[in-house]
This record gives structure tokens, C-alpha cells and sequence, in this order.
């Protein structure tokens, strides 16, 4: 029996604010990319309020879906599965979009694959670099995730750094919402960061005993505090944009070191940026700098498929529907799912 070319599979993300469906053709090119974000919503209450981000999924994922189809051009008939992320992420927002991609798997008598979300974002580098393929090491820093992960082949992945606290992405949040920037915090701080000096105030970069690989911010983000509480007590003015600058120059330094270090120590010279922080312009380019003074190849996403997106879950998806994965029906939400489990 030949083997067929074209392999065509509709995605869903539906794991924290955003509802997302796309149609994804032979892993690597996107036919539809379709989001509907939260984001104006939430800003309301200063972060995700997790039962409105359920409410919101079960409003538009229908539509969401129609639109990817109509985009790509296709039906139902012409796909070849249908993938959904299980996790990990907000319990109520994974259900819905698991839930989704049950009934479309029954009803159209499709192959049912489910993602790991961190797997979707390491997986939206093949999207643009089609000559990415592995091994390779990818930094994923997101507001739930900062991992350094060896990609040792498709879908096969070992975890040599973790944050011991804060993820990368939850500082930002917490620092932004203290100097008075809100919510989301990540764009906000990099966008007035371009106005600050990021030598005006030294914050502290933890390293972690005996874990060379391995990350801490809630250091860093007490440091920011406690100066911002100092200037108050005594008086003096806070230039937000100084602030910013410096906390994120902190940030993004630990970043780049532990990954480089990583790269030098592993001997694979192919680094990829994943997740929603991977769109903060200072990490890019601290990180592009780095990685060519050390002859190391970069590989990182455009932004929107940094942030939560269902075309990355169809990258993932494809390699995974190679390999032969297939899920039941009884497939469900992993609010906790580590990277590698099935």
C-alpha cells in the first residue's frame, strides 16, 4: 500500500486563554492559524480568572474551528486526524477543548492524538525552520514553564534544567504588576525596557548549587521588590522604565548563560527559543548575540507562535501520528502533565 503524501490534521488549544484551531499539512506547513484571545478580558481582573477562560472556550471553539477549516480550505473528509493539547494547563480550559476534539474524532471517524502543550511549543520551530530537525537543546520559557530540554528526536525529550520557583514568564507578571505596568506583564515589560537603562540597578542572578542547568527567579523578583519598597521609605523617585530594564536584563542573562553552558557541556550546537517569553525582543537578541560568539545555529519562532496557538499542536501532532499514536475516547485533561509522559 502506498503511503500517503499529505497528511493533514486539525489542531485545538484550548489550555489557558486562548482558543485556538488550525489546520497543519505534513507537519511543517500551516494552512490555517486561527486565535481568538482573552486577553482584553482578563486584563479586567489583573490575570486569567480560570472558570471565565472555561466559560469563554465553550463560546467559541465552534466558531474557531469553522474558521480554521474554511481558511485551509478544507472539510472534515479531508483531514487525516484531529489532535488536541491534555495538558498541562488550566483543568477546566483543557476539558473543553479535549471534549471538542473527542466529539469531532467520533463524528468524523478520525484518528484522535493527544499533545503535550510544552511539546506544541518546541514544535512551532519546525514550522519556519524547515531545516530544524533533531537533535538539538531548546530553551522553553513561558508564564508556567522555564525548561531546558535536550530534543534527542521527535518526541523524545529529557529535561536537564527546570526553574526551582517562579517560572520566567510568572516574574515578569508579578514585577509588572508591581511597578505598575499590569497585566500581561511579559509584552509590557519589554516594551518599556526600550526606554530604561538596563545597567541602572544591579538585580541579583541565582545560580543553584549542583544543578548547573537549572533556574531560580523568585530571588530576582524579591530583589525588585525590596528596592521598589526601599525607594518608597526613603523617598526617592522610581523610573519605571530603569526598573523594568534592569530586572529584565537579570532575567534574560540567567537565561542565556544556562543555555549556552548547556550547549558548550552537551556538544549539540542547535539552540531554539519556545513559549510566550521567547517573544521578548532583549532574550532574542542577548540569545542570537551568544549564540554566535559560541558558532552556535538559533532557531526561534515569530511571535505568534510563541504565544498559545494551534498550529504548533498540529507540528507536534504530526510527528506523533507517524510514530503511531493514537488516543481513545477516554482520553482526558492532565492539568499537571510532564514532558515525555504519555
Amino acid at each position: 500500500m502506498e503511503e500517503k503524501k499529505e497528511i493533514k490534521i486539525l489542531a485545538i488549544e484550548s489550555s489557558c486563554d486562548e482558543t485556538a484551531a488550525a489546520v497543519v499539512k505534513n507537519g511543517r506547513e500551516v494552512l490555517s492559524n486561527v486565535i481568538s484571545s482573552q486577553i482584553a478580558l482578563h486584563t479586567l481582573y489583573g490575570g486569567v480568572v480560570p472558570e471565565i477562560a472555561s466559560r469563554k472556550h465553550i463560546e467559541k471553539i465552534n466558531y474557531v474551528i469553522q474558521e480554521a477549516l474554511e481558511q485551509a480550505e478544507v472539510t472534515l473528509q479531508d483531514l487525516d486526524a484531529v489532535a488536541v493539547t491534555y495538558g498541562p494547563g488550566l483543568v477546566g480550559a483543557l476539558l473543553v477543548g479535549v471534549a471538542e476534539a473527542k466529539a469531532v474524532s467520533y463524528a468524523a471517524k478520525l484518528p484522535l492524538i493527544g499533545v503535550h502543550h510544552i511539546e506544541g511549543h518546541i514544535s512551532a520551530n519546525y514550522i519556519e525552520h524547515k531545516d530544524l530537525e533533531p537533535p538539538f537543546l531548546c530553551l522553553v520559557v513561558s508564564g508556567g514553564h522555564t525548561h531546558l530540554v535536550a530534543v534527542r528526536d521527535y518526541g523524545v525529550y529529557e529535561i536537564i534544567g527546570r526553574t526551582r520557583d517562579d517560572a520566567a514568564g510568572e516574574a515578569f507578571d508579578k514585577v509588572a504588576r508591581a511597578i505598575g505596568l499590569g497585566y500581561p506583564g511579559g509584552p509590557k515589560i519589554d516594551k518599556v525596557s526600550a526606554d530604561g537603562n538596563p545597567d541602572a540597578i544591579h538585580f541579583p542572578r541565582a545560580k543553584v548549587e549542583d544543578a548547573p542547568y537549572d533556574f531560580s527567579f523568585s530571588g530576582v523578583k524579591s530583589a525588585v521588590l525590596n528596592y521598589l519598597n526601599g525607594c518608597r521609605m526613603k523617598g526617592e523617585a522610581i523610573v519605571q522604565a530603569d526598573v523594568a530594564a534592569s530586572f529584565q536584563k537579570a532575567v534574560c542573562d540567567v537565561l542565556v548563560s544556562h543555555a549556552l553552558a548547556a550547549v558548550k557541556d552537551y556538544g549539540i550546537p542547535k539552540l531554539a527559543l519556545a513559549g510566550g517569553v521567547a517573544s521578548n525582543s532583549t532574550l532574542r537578541l542577548m540569545m542570537q548575540k551568544a549564540c554566535e560568539a559560541q558558532k552556535t545555529a538559533f532557531y526561534h519562532p515569530s511571535p505568534i507562535l510563541c504565544t498559545d496557538n494551534g498550529a504548533m499542536i498540529g507540528a507536534a501532532a504530526y510527528y506523533e501520528y507517524q510514530k503511531g499514536v493514537r488516543h481513545g475516547l477516554d482520553l482526558n485533561a492532565v492539568p499537571n502533565l510532564k514532558l515525555g509522559e504519555r
